[in-house]
């Protein structure tokens, strides 16, 4: 039977990963994941797209909505959570092309991140009225995201996984570091799938994991984070972006997981089970020399 066997979530936007035993899952998606963000001078999101480096930040959210942010270089600070920041104001900002309001953090806090990443800010999606919906292609009404790319969660397989990392190993048969076998971090899911089927996932329309249903809403396109190194904040290479073109792209997308929209509130338990409650054609990739 399949089951969960990974829970991720990054409280701020493209930053390092908590791997708790238990998350409670909200409407937008796991409670506390990237309802943050940094932004550059014009509102728009700041990812490891832009700085690699930003993985090795780490922030630790507190109970009363504030975090704890540590930098790669052991430098600490406390972020008080907007509604009872000093001077707190509503912003516009931006994620690929949608535009909503978040609540800036106070002014110590972004000028420690201004003197370490240069001009960007740090913004919060908690509060009242701050909302972003999903793309309506795919969302039913009033169903929003937080500062995730475009959906509340992202599930990825670990048999895909092994499949991927053997068709990486196969495309460099005399290259043993480019063949290396790539860790799940790489792709930044927030639930993990241990039981199926290699590509499995891609048939997938509807789900329940534990005692949550989820939406399957489209498979996720991946980008150039998925080179970079989680532990170091160093790029390492083509992989596996050049085996996805070659084994798994979907007309322009190299795809990697699946975009889930929960279906109710409740909470996600590692080892909970997983069952496919709807299923689809299972697409066939658009394999390209």
């Amino acid at each position: 039977m399949p089951q969960l066997t990974g829970l991720h979530l990054y409280p701020v936007k493209s930053t390092y990963r908590l791997s708790p035993d238990t998350a409670r899952v909200e409407p937008w998606g796991l409670a506390g994941d990237r309802r943050w963000m940094l932004v550059d001078e014009r509102g728009r999101a700041v990812t490891q797209r832009d700085v690699a480096e930003l993985g090795q930040y780490r922030a630790v959210p507190e109970a009363d909505g504030s975090l704890t942010v540590t930098a790669p270089d052991g430098a600490r600070i406390a972020v008080p959570a907007p509604a009872v920041a000093e001077g707190a104001t509503d912003t516009e900002v931006e994620v690929f092309g949608t535009f909503f309001p978040a609540a800036e953090a106070a002014k110590e806090v972004q000028i420690w991140f201004a003197e370490r990443l240069g001009e960007v800010r740090l913004v919060h999606l908690d509060r009242p009225g701050s909302s972003r919906p999903i793309d309506a292609a795919y969302a039913r009404p009033g169903e929003t995201v937080s500062m995730a790319d475009g959906y509340p969660l992202l599930l990825t397989t670990t048999a895909s996984l092994a499949d991927l990392n053997r068709r990486i190993a196969e495309d460099h048969p005399d290259d043993p570091v480019k063949a290396t076998a790539l860790p799940m971090e790489r792709f930044r899911p927030n639930v993990v799938i241990t039981g199926t089927e290699a590509w499995a996932e891609d048939g997938w329309r509807r789900i329940r994991i534990g005692e949550l249903t989820f939406r399957v809403a489209k498979p996720c396109g991946r980008c150039v984070v998925t080179t970079t190194d989680q532990e170091t904040g160093v790029r390492r290479g083509p992989e596996p972006l050049r085996a996805l073109g070659r084994h798994h792209r979907f007309g322009q997308k190299l795809v990697f997981g699946q975009n889930l929209i929960p279906e109710g509130v409740g909470t996600l338990r590692i080892g909970d089970e997983l069952t496919v409650l709807e299923e689809g054609p299972r697409p066939e990739p658009d394999r390209r020399g």
